[in-house]
């Protein structure tokens, strides 16, 4: 019998999209196969940006980026909308102490978050470099997890946001964008499987070889607070979710609205619900996990959010399966403004500027597998639409938004994703969204004096 109101640990990463064993991936990840195979794993969970502040913004509000605010990085000038409810404001009302461990990236101050308790020593202030997110390393903060579960410092029930610094890249010495080979495990180059949607290059192969390093910290972070939780004997009263907000830092994935950048592992075990290895199939977002734990513990949906909660399809109630996932991007290092609808079919994007063929991110762009592919990518432009058939070509390289044959699909998503940005008050329907710091770039020096 589950307990009504679970502790709930939430573990989060950067930049992993589904880069595990459990997804297909060939990369050994025990502690995390090992929570999937006595949880439930979710295979078509999307995140609602291919960007990590607004992202991890939907995941911790229920609302999309552009709902909440959230539509740029938390260090760079962009912020939740003034009364924005998050998750642990939510559980607290319920009788919930929170604690928050590691890193978090929706807020420039770490303050405003309200947590009860915060164990972290890299945090976000005002004037904070987010390269103190470096800090927050998962081997480091897993170990910080452990010994306050060990100590019963707490009382319960108890919400944990743990949030891990990798598979984020850093910068080195030269400029290059990397995953730090010297602090973590090295992996051959040539016994790495490609990817799929890149061509197969080495500066490619180099890149996914450090980035196996940082994967096996995550499972050893992951591996080590699980342990805990059952040598304690909290795992029979806490519900364990893992995630993370977008995909891997690569070209075509991260920054961008194809599959590879939305794609965000899902897995949830709690006895008693999720407990059984079972895989689940239906379309989810990551603006329904909020909903989804606010019904698990006994929280009316409030009206305000935009998820919807799937904890129908772990009790075999009745679940309508949603039609579409909505994703997006406006600013990340540069204006990127992007829409998105997925169906289990077909993918409709919809570019709303002047921009190159594919996005690459600053991280991406100056990283060895950047640099592979850069020169391809930077020009032509960006058509303003793109509609792929996910079932013909699921690496989405293949426009087919002119064909005759798809024009009926064409229509349908449009009206659908225009649909949504009406609904939803999305502010690109008025034209270009101005950065954050707009009165700083109009400000004219000679009118200071």
């Amino acid at each position: 019998m589950t307990d009504p109101q679970p502790n709930i640990v939430l573990i989060h990463c950067h930049d992993l999209g589904r880069y595990l064993g459990c997804y297909d991936y060939d990369v050994d990840t025990p502690a995390i196969e090992s929570l999937a195979d006595s949880g439930a794993l979710f295979t078509e969970h999307y995140g609602t940006a291919p960007q990590c502040s607004p992202s991890r913004g939907s995941l911790m509000t229920g609302r999309y980026p552009h709902v909440n605010g959230l539509v740029g990085l938390a260090h760079g000038a962009w912020e939740l909308d003034d009364g924005e409810r998050i998750l642990p404001h939510y559980l607290q009302d319920a009788g919930y102490e929170t604690h928050m461990f590691g890193l978090q990236h929706i807020t420039q101050d770490t303050d405003r978050l309200r947590y009860d308790r915060i164990h972290s020593e890299g945090n976000l202030y005002p004037g904070v470099s987010p390269v103190v997110h470096e800090s927050n390393r998962a081997r480091t903060v897993a170990s910080v997890v452990s010994e306050w579960l060990e100590s019963g410092a707490f009382d319960t029930p108890f919400f944990a946001s743990v949030g891990f610094f990798e598979l984020h890249r850093s910068q080195e010495a030269d400029g290059r964008f990397g995953f730090d080979p010297d602090r973590y495990e090295k992996h051959d180059p040539d016994r790495i499987r490609p990817l799929p949607y890149l061509p197969d290059r080495r500066g490619i192969r180099t890149d996914l070889a450090e980035m196996h390093g940082m994967v096996t910290a995550i499972d050893d972070g992951v591996g080590e607070i699980v342990a805990t939780l059952e040598d304690t004997g909290l795992d029979e009263e806490t519900l364990v979710v893992f995630t993370t907000e977008h995909g891997i830092a690569f070209p075509r994935a991260k920054g961008s609205c194809y599959d590879a950048g939305l794609e965000v592992a899902l897995i949830l075990r709690y006895p008693g619900l999720a407990d059984g290895g079972e895989t689940y199939d239906e379309l989810t977002s990551n603006v329904d996990v909020l909903p989804t734990l606010l019904e698990l513990v006994g929280i009316d949906r409030p009206d305000a959010i935009d998820g919807r909660s799937f904890l129908s399809v772990l009790t075999d109630d009745e679940y309508t399966e949603r039609e579409q996932v909505f994703a997006e991007m406006t600013w990340h290092d540069v204006y990127n403004p992007v829409r998105a609808i997925r169906t289990d079919q077909y993918k409709y994007i919809r570019s709303f500027w002047y921009l190159p063929k594919v996005y690459l991110t600053a991280d991406v762009f100056a990283s060895e597998a950047g640099r592979e592919v850069r020169e391809k990518y930077g020009a032509p432009g960006r058509p303003y639409e793109e509609l792929y058939d996910l079932q013909e070509t699921p690496q989405e390289d293949e426009n087919v938004v002119h064909e005759p044959r798809y024009q009926d699909v064409r229509c349908d998503l449009s009206r659908r994703l225009k649909d949504w940005m009406v609904e939803t008050n999305d502010p690109l329907l008025d034209g270009p969204v101005v950065p954050d710091d707009f009165d700083v770039i109009q400000r004219w020096p000679h009118e200071q004096e």
